[in-house]
């Protein structure tokens, strides 16, 4: 049986992220190329759009602080949305903001290098939101403490 040209497939964010995401920079609006006789023409940029939603796309590059190899450690998500996604508020002086991605999907893409050929995924979700980390953390941390403090007194 073949795949479907343009398969996605779905990935859970703590299977995709077991140590959470980080927003690094701005999200950017993704564009069409655009040929130097239409610049010289001056004809208008037009954004990209997904195939599958009709959304326009939108790129964030995320820092994934699981990754085990270096060339992995940030990689670019497109986000399909209506509008622009507004990313969370800056969490101190840190260039980092922790994200969750909602909709998560990845499709495989061949790359060539000469002769080598590999896969690549290409990463994409439909939404962005902040992370709740004080209630997060602190729910992780009580529950941690209190399944470990019951199994010592155990």
């Amino acid at each position: 049986m073949a795949v479907p040209y343009g398969m996605r497939f779905d990935i859970a964010f703590d299977d995709m992220f077991p140590q959470g995401a980080f927003l690094m920079g701005d999200i950017q609006p993704l564009t069409e190329y655009q040929s130097q006789e239409d610049k010289a023409r001056n004809r208008p940029v037009r954004p990209r759009i997904d195939e599958q939603t009709g959304r326009r796309l939108y790129r964030a590059t995320i820092a994934d602080p699981a990754a085990e190899k270096e060339r992995d450690k940030s990689i670019a998500v497109e986000i399909a949305a209506d509008v622009q996604p507004v990313p969370p508020a800056a969490v101190g002086n840190l260039p980092f903001r922790p994200v969750l991605l909602e909709g998560l999907t990845v499709q495989p893409r061949a790359e060539t290098s000469g002769q080598a050929k590999w896969i690549t995924w290409v990463v994409r979700a439909t939404s962005m939101r902040a992370v709740d980390a004080p209630a997060t953390t602190r729910g992780g941390s009580a529950k941690s403490l209190g399944d470990d403090a019951g199994k010592s007194a155990a």
